[in-house]
């Protein structure tokens, strides 16, 4: 168990939050930089957020900064520990390569901050380092220990076999996996990923996070893939992966997902792709708990990129506690409206506050970044505490966090 960190380190890492609000992202990016010289530890990151948007450098940016804001109410920052450890669980981080990371960190520091980063402050930050890392290392322990001893686990990277390609849309396609080894899968949490280790000629391995989008079971795992326009991996996955294609994978991890026991009627907003998660979520509760209200909203361009349409209405059709409701941002002439949709435009506030029961459900979002701002502020204005809004898009959450 780390020791408390000091007072005076605490001091000094609070004094140094104007510096980090002011060149944070530029000690990040020579952080990384200095990281991926190495390519051991290149080849551990999802390079595809490093590129020209740098989403995973602002998002770390952020959590950096907002780790200093909160050094001495560290309870604040729960929520962002547990979902930094899930995701280092998905890319299989290990205690050795924290090491690498605190050497970058403070490199980076001294040489973005020149004659600011005094030793005193370097050491500071290096404690504070450390202090971190040590609850990561501890909570990742933990979930690997758990995910290995389960019934189906397993360590590391583990090959499964595409069983079984299912076109859902014009640009989403499904992919069943079978373990190669013929033996039980450990039984993923509804709305949780699976990470890929993708060996794709001319480039390095891919690391890619894809939501699982079927009920758990103990034989098999069903993603469904966008094809991204500039996507290597999507792209890869969409025009190469046959049945009898082998593929690497990493337990199931995430902190977003549906109880075991919900307890209160629950509400599924989804905007493109991002009804995998969901439609994990609507199966599971179609299967396991057929008396409880669930109500789903999702939103597409239009009946082109309207995936998994007919297995949706067919399990609201089945059962009277699921509702359902489609939203076209902009339905073509051949889309008919209360055949193919319900209602033209986006999910919004208005409709929210009319349609659900903000003041009795819990909430689970997962879309594109500008939906997730617009609803999240939605439901907080609403009165939403913050514990019933549970949220995942597919990427690092810099925007969120920051919001």
């Amino acid at each position: 168990m780390s020791q408390p960190l000091s007072d005076r380190t605490v001091a000094l890492v609070k004094a140094t939050v104007p510096a980090l609000e002011a060149h944070g992202l530029e000690i990040v990016r020579v952080m990384y930089a200095r990281m991926f010289e190495d390519p051991m530890i290149r080849d551990l990151f999802n390079q595809s957020h490093h590129g020209e948007t740098g989403s995973q450098p602002k998002a770390l940016a952020t959590a950096i900064l907002a780790y200093g804001q909160n050094i001495d109410n560290l309870g604040a920052l729960a929520p962002a520990v547990e979902r930094i450890a899930q995701k280092h669980v998905g890319l299989q981080i290990l205690p050795e390569h924290y090491p690498y990371v605190a050497e970058a960190l403070l490199a980076a520091i001294k040489e973005v901050l020149e004659e600011a980063a005094t030793p005193e402050i370097l050491a500071a930050w290096g404690e504070a380092y450390w202090f971190l890392a040590n609850i990561l290392i501890a909570r990742e322990d933990h979930i690997y220990r758990d995910l290995a001893s389960a019934e189906g686990g397993w360590s590391g990277w583990r090959t499964f076999v595409v069983d079984e390609v299912r076109p859902e849309s014009e640009i989403i396609t499904s992919f069943v996996l079978r373990p190669t080894d013929g033996r039980p899968v450990v039984a993923h949490k509804p709305g949780q990923y699976l990470t890929f280790w993708l060996e794709i000629p001319g480039h390095p391995p891919l690391k890619r996070n894809y939501s699982a989008s079927a009920a758990p079971n103990d034989t098999s795992y069903r993603i469904s893939v966008k094809r991204e326009p500039q996507g290597i991996a999507s792209n890869w996955l969409h025009d190469h992966a046959s049945p009898g294609t082998v593929l690497k994978v990493a337990p199931p991890a995430g902190e977003f997902f549906l109880a075991d026991h919900p307890e209160r009627p629950v509400v599924l907003l989804s905007g493109g792709v991002g009804l995998t998660p969901m439609v994990a979520m609507l199966e599971t509760i179609a299967e396991r708990h057929p008396g409880q209200a669930v109500h789903f909203a999702h939103g597409t361009l239009d009946g082109s990129t309207h995936a998994m349409r007919d297995h949706v209405r067919a399990l609201a059709e089945a059962r009277p506690n699921i509702r359902t409701t489609t939203f076209y941002q902009c339905p073509r002439d051949e889309d008919i409206a209360g055949r193919d949709f319900d209602r033209a435009g986006q999910i919004d506030e208005e409709w929210l506050r009319k349609e659900t029961p903000i003041g009795d459900a819990d909430y689970f979002l997962c879309g594109p970044r500008p939906m997730l701002r617009a609803l999240i502020t939605a439901l907080s204005m609403a009165g939403l505490p913050s514990d019933r809004i549970h949220y995942e898009f597919f990427g690092p959450a810099d925007e969120l966090l920051a919001a």
